[in-house]
């Protein structure tokens, strides 16, 4: 509890010495996606569907007498999709460069995961399976809405170095069903430099946390590591990226804290890399998945017999005009449950445009 408060009063601190104008400078962007998907299962009908995805975003933004710039987001609306995610950061950031973010930061292992070239489109398949195989590298990283995460200035000791670092702590919320994240803490680094004609970037991180439970106690608390590199040759851009850990593939609402009383322990590793290839108006990209696990729906009870998900993906993007784009995208998945080839797995098109402001 000590800690929680002592949070609260940095907060409260930070932001009352703060001088700011009586109203911050707003601006928005958003985007509509319209399309149509072609779902193809290795069992059961080849169904189609409509996709249409829109959303609305506003980013506010000032800066004080003191040189420090107060930033935060939020988004009103995302129709067709998951609820909107309001849970956004206040972000300081400092005339040095180093930012700090205050509630719902996130996970510093996270932040620095590298972004590998995938394919682009709304195409999937909708698997029924209880698969636990991780898809992204990060999956370890958790955090509560009680955080705080802290960013160097660029150049952080050496050229091209970045650093963070993150905590989070209770809620204080009782749990309710098997398990839920307590607190976590995680560091992370990006390193930008060039070779040749290429530039290079190195992100990664590690994390880990502690978990409150009402009944088990599980094997191993949410944690894990992430590294990933990719290199940019003129409008070429190659990349890959590795993470392994443990994590609760039901785990509930993290950003609030609550548990699921479905929760299944997850010991897993994940393998990503793409390519992706500007030639005018004209962007291919081609990515892979593939990842692995043991999970297990008893707490205190390690998995034994492997869940595997490998995923191929490829799109064509056309550039029509200033903001709007076409595109052409395929997904095929094939998914191992327990050690047995699930039939859940499949492939899909997606035809579609995106129009951006």
């Amino acid at each position: 509890m000590k800690k929680e408060l002592l949070m609260a009063s940095a907060l409260v601190s930070t932001l009352g010495a703060a001088s700011v104008a009586e109203a911050v400078t707003a601006t928005m962007g958003g985007s509509l996606k319209i399309g149509q998907e072609f779902e193809s299962p290795e069992s059961g009908s080849d169904t189609n569907n409509n996709k249409s995805l829109s959303n609305f975003s506003v980013s506010l933004s000032e800066t004080t007498d003191g040189g420090t710039t107060v930033s935060s987001s939020f988004m009103l609306t995302n129709e067709g999709g998951s609820a909107p995610d309001d849970d956004n950061a206040i972000k300081l950031t400092f005339s040095d460069g180093s930012a700090l973010e205050l509630l719902n930061a996130g996970n510093a292992a996270g932040t620095h995961a590298v972004s590998v070239p995938g394919a682009s489109g709304e195409q999937g398949i909708s698997a029924t399976t209880s698969m636990g195989a991780p898809t992204g590298t990060s999956f370890g990283a958790g955090a509560t809405a009680l955080g705080v995460e802290w960013h160097s200035a660029a150049d952080f000791m050496a050229d091209g170095l970045k650093v963070s670092a993150s905590y989070s702590g209770s809620s204080g919320d009782a749990a309710t069903g098997t398990q839920a994240m307590d607190s976590s803490w995680g560091v992370g680094a990006t390193y930008v430099t060039t070779a040749g004609d290429s530039t290079v970037t190195i992100g990664g991180g590690i994390a880990s946390s502690e978990t409150r439970y009402s009944g088990s106690s599980p094997t191993n608390d949410r944690n894990g590591f992430n590294v990933g590199i990719s290199a940019v040759t003129g409008d070429l851009t190659v990349g890959v990226g590795y993470g392994d850990g443990d994590t609760f593939s039901d785990q509930g609402n993290a950003t609030t804290n609550t548990a699921n009383t479905s929760s299944v322990q997850v010991d897993g590793s994940v393998l990503t890399a793409g390519v992706k290839y500007v030639s005018g108006d004209i962007t291919m990209a081609i990515g892979a998945t593939s990842g692995e696990a043991k999970d297990s729906s008893t707490m205190g009870t390690a998995g034994t017999t492997d869940d595997a998900s490998d995923s191929i993906g490829a799109s064509l993007t056309y550039a029509v005009a200033s903001g709007v784009s076409a595109i052409l995208g395929y997904t095929s998945v094939d998914i191992q449950d327990e050690g047995v080839s699930d039939t859940s797995g499949g492939s899909a098109w997606y035809v579609g445009a995106t129009m951006s402001f």
